[in-house]
């Protein structure tokens, strides 16, 4: 897996997981890669210092490597906070609406069963699953 930082061409910066440098290449290119502020799908790498993990002996140190994680996953929460909607269980509803037209487009988070996020996904509704670590410790 690799970590990218990009950015759309309304200049808005975020990060995104990848299998390999040529899925990244090959989602940029089919236009599936979109800005979770404004929906732009034209998305290029933005510089970014790579990150070198320590190992000891060829282990990498787990601990460290969960804490890192635990820190982006709260970072990108934030993020979430301060860029979207909240629109609470109503989340799959107001997707819907979005994405049929019938509601101003604009990014929303909220709450949806492992069975409604599949559904919505079945019916070609862009919606992302993102683990909402609890702040603290």
């Amino acid at each position: 897996m690799i970590l990218f930082e990009l950015r759309c061409s309304g200049e808005h910066h975020f990060e995104a997981w990848f299998k390999d440098g040529a899925t990244y290449d090959g989602q940029a290119a089919a236009g599936e890669i979109s800005c979770p502020v404004c929906g732009d799908t034209r998305i290029d790498k933005a510089p970014m210092a790579p990150r070198l993990a320590k190992a000891r002996g060829s282990a990498l140190d787990a601990q460290a490597a969960a804490g890192e994680l635990r820190k982006m996953l709260v970072d990108l929460k934030h993020k979430v906070q301060a860029n979207c909607d909240y629109v609470g269980d109503k989340f799959p509803d107001e997707a819907r609406k979005i994405h049929y037209g019938d509601a101003e487009a604009r990014p929303i988070y909220g709450e949806a069963t492992p069975a409604e996020a599949t559904e919505l996904e079945e019916e070609g509704v862009s919606v992302a699953r993102i683990p909402w670590v609890a702040e603290g410790n």
